[in-house]
């Protein structure tokens, strides 16, 4: 499915001029989200909640809830599929429990950069992992970007893969994550994103893992002194609407609903790359040492990781895997280009 600009504001009141409009009724989604009002997603939220009502004219309208005030990413998203909550946008790691294939997309050192990341998402591959989410009772509405993950610790500089041995790093519910952290050396500890801050603040933990925008939005550079671009894995979110409230919109309601969360994915991965590209130099300004591992270590990262690579991408699906690195090669070829 290919994401793209729909047009002007005039073409879009036309669309929605006439008889068409008569199928609109009142809406309100309440969306959830654990990150805070300032982070890109959030805004981006905001953006698609304007997006909905330009369309509507008004009609359909959602309230975004931030910084976790409805749950973390696995109670929301288990609210969407009761029906008790209509939006909400979870990693994609915290899906596996549901459909087992998401898991591919944060193998570690699986993307080489967001081109790729985007070609497969907006591909063949990424549709056919939304279309498994309506038999779980989701409507998958796209992926948006939260990006490259990187450590983060108050403990000591990570210059080598052999420095994040015995560090306690909190880290995503995953069994991938456990075992990817594991396996370099980490006491990996899983924990609910909305009580990380205070975790690090009283040395529960020493430090976690996540993109850059996070890491700037959510402040850690407050409780958090050392931070290395390791680059392990990409990580997405999924924004998720309940196919309860799905179905109750009619085909009119349904077309605005995709059209604005096309558009809202459009802005949040621009906005978030922009952000991403001057978080780095705010959190040397606040303090943060940041330190870069050189190829020798990537490589030696990577060769850590093997063993956990051969037993996630059968836990995943050998063939999901396979595909995945089938449409990766041909994006590298030249052969598809990112939609």
């Amino acid at each position: 499915m290919k994401i793209r600009s729909l047009g002007v504001a005039a073409a879009l009141l036309a669309a929605l001029a006439g008889p068409a409009s008569a199928q609109i009724k009142e809406h309100v989604f309440k969306i959830g989200t654990g990150l805070s009002e300032d982070h890109p997603q959030a805004k981006a939220l905001k953006f698609f909640a304007d997006q909905l009502a330009a369309r509507s004219g008004g009609k359909l309208a959602a309230r975004v809830y931030t910084s976790g005030s409805l749950g973390n990413d696995i109670s929301m998203t288990s609210a969407l599929r009761g029906g008790t909550l209509e939006m909400t946008i979870p990693d994609s790691s915290t899906l596996v429990s549901l459909v087992k294939p998401f898991g591919v997309l944060n193998l570690p050192l699986t993307f080489n950069n967001e081109q790729e990341a985007d070609a497969v998402l907006d591909g063949p591959f990424g549709q056919k992992l939304l279309a498994t989410l309506p038999e779980k009772g989701l409507i998958g509405l796209g992926f948006w970007e939260n990006g490259f993950r990187h450590v983060t610790n108050s403990r000591r500089p990570v210059q080598r893969a052999d420095d994040l041995s015995g560090l306690k790093l909190r880290v995503i519910q995953s069994p991938l994550f456990l075992d990817t952290f594991n396996a370099l050396g980490a006491n990996a500890t899983p924990m609910p994103f909305t009580e990380l801050y205070t975790a690090m603040e009283q040395a529960a933990v020493d430090g976690q893992e996540n993109p850059a925008a996070t890491i700037l939005a959510s402040k850690f550079y407050e409780v958090q002194k050392h931070m290395v671009l390791s680059r392990h894995m990409y990580s997405a979110w999924v924004l998720l609407m309940s196919k309860k409230t799905w179905d109750g919109l009619s085909a009119e309601e349904r077309k605005i609903v995709q059209d604005a969360a096309r558009e809202a994915t459009l802005h949040e991965r621009k906005t978030i790359r922009a952000f991403s590209d001057t978080a780095l130099a705010d959190l040397k300004k606040a303090g943060m040492q940041i330190t870069e591992l050189p190829a020798a270590e990537q490589a030696k990262m990577r060769s850590k990781l093997q063993p956990v690579l051969a037993k996630f991408s059968k836990e995943f699906g050998e063939d999901t895997t396979a595909e995945l690195n089938g449409e990766l090669a041909k994006v590298r070829s030249g052969t598809t280009a990112a939609k």
